[in-house]
């Protein structure tokens, strides 16, 4: 039995993640919305004047200036199309904010079909490493591409069909990776410890993605381990807490590390398992107003609960841990989380495009802002060191869920001899 439980963890531990197609890594979202039309002024309405419009006279003049160069010099045939594109991506890139982003309608589609958590592609969490600017894997998917190559965590993508995608900002890289069903993709990778870059032919395929996995562990604890907050979730927590549930659960670890973020109506659904009656979480925007989202009734889970976060616990998994935490209904372990305290929206362009924006700032329910600071765990505790880049991670040999499920034993009166 404990064999079985071992290599079952093993599944659960590295076979739940998505293709993250977030900048940096994290992201909150609500579900995308008409963008308000605007066909009569220069301006939208928000008080700026006629001045402050961006395609003035002289703006005009330069935009036909280059165009015309462009035609007379430029060596190639220049695609109007793309160019077009350009504008509205440079327009927004000029905000510098690397969560706000304009997406062309393919890139559109590769968003809606990230929420939705099904796409075709190789099946593994990959991130922009705020440090090196490198596309980094975090974890892959059991069954899939990624992992039947032996891709692993901390694995560094410098190229993708022999495009650098150093630097290149992370939705644009991983569209270079997605693609049709039975078509390959080359990545070239710079593993550490390797003398020379690996390289590495994948086949894609259809990924239907669970973002939910569960067992019950010793003395009745049951584990959940959510990799990410999309449409699915909710309904794969409830088939995983009610199992859980129903073979006598005890107590509960919650594993929020490595995920991204995800859907705020997601995680507010889920949070009301476990915070009482009252907030979840407070938005303000740039007019200050403020926006709640509430737990309605009594949290219907009141044993005792652990929180798994590391530094990839972003956005939507700081909301949750922060209403935990908070509100005193669990205790959060691991180490600080990212520390990405705002939201951001999707807006429909009406023509298949979008643009997701930065709309506002998030605040935990004591009103704490997290943005660049995290949240500071109640028992903080590392991965062992000999641990990184493991493709496989036991029960036993995973310290930080040890200590996860100590603190749930403390609350439950058992201690370990």
């Amino acid at each position: 039995m404990a064999d079985t439980k071992k290599s079952l963890f093993a599944g659960i531990l590295i076979g739940i993640i998505i293709t993250s197609v977030l900048a940096g890594g994290a992201m909150l979202i609500g579900s995308m919305i008409k963008a308000p039309a605007k066909v009569d002024s220069p301006v939208l309405k928000t008080g700026k004047t006629e001045e402050d419009s961006l395609l003035t006279e002289e703006v005009t003049k330069k935009i036909d200036s280059i165009r015309s160069l462009i035609d007379y010099y430029y060596l190639e045939d220049a695609d109007t199309n793309q160019m077009r594109e350009g504008i509205y991506k440079g327009l927004t890139e000029a905000l510098g904010d690397p969560y706000s982003v304009y997406y062309d309608r393919e890139e559109t589609a590769e968003v809606n079909e990230n929420i939705v958590g099904v796409y075709s592609g190789i099946g593994a969490t990959l991130t922009k490493n705020t440090d090196t600017q490198a596309l980094t894997v975090i974890k892959c998917f059991e069954d899939t591409p990624a992992l039947e190559a032996d891709l692993r965590p901390g694995d560094q993508i410098v190229a993708v069909d022999g495009t650098d995608v150093t630097g290149m900002e992370t939705d644009a890289a991983v569209a270079l990776i997605k693609g049709e069903e039975g078509t390959q993709v080359e990545l070239k990778i710079y593993r550490e410890g390797e003398t020379d870059y690996l390289q590495k032919t994948l086949t894609r395929r259809s990924i239907d993605i669970p973002t939910v996995a569960h067992t019950m562990l010793e003395d009745q604890i049951g584990y959940i381990q959510i990799a990410s907050f999309d449409k699915t979730t909710t309904k794969q927590f409830e088939t995983a807490y009610n199992d859980l549930t129903e073979q006598g659960m005890q107590g509960l670890v919650i594993d929020l590390r490595d995920n991204p973020g995800g859907m705020l109506d997601t995680v507010c659904n889920i949070a009301e398992y476990f915070v009482p009656k009252g907030l979840i979480v407070y938005m303000e925007d740039k007019y200050g107003q403020r926006t709640e989202y509430k737990a309605e009734g009594e949290h219907i889970f009141a044993k005792p609960l652990a929180v798994l976060v590391n530094g990839n616990s972003a956005s939507a998994s700081e909301i949750f841990a922060g209403a935990v935490q908070d509100t005193g209904t669990g205790t959060v372990v691991g180490t600080n989380t990212y520390g990405k305290g705002i939201v951001q929206q999707v807006l429909d362009l009406g023509d298949g495009t979008s643009l997701k924006l930065t709309v506002s700032k998030y605040f935990t329910p004591n009103g704490n802002d997290i943005h660049h600071k995290g949240i500071a765990p109640d028992i903080e505790v590392a991965l062992d060191e000999a641990l990184y880049g493991k493709s496989v991670i036991t029960i036993e040999e995973d310290n930080q869920l040890q200590r996860a499920l100590s603190a749930v034993k403390e609350q439950l009166g058992r201690t370990d001899q």
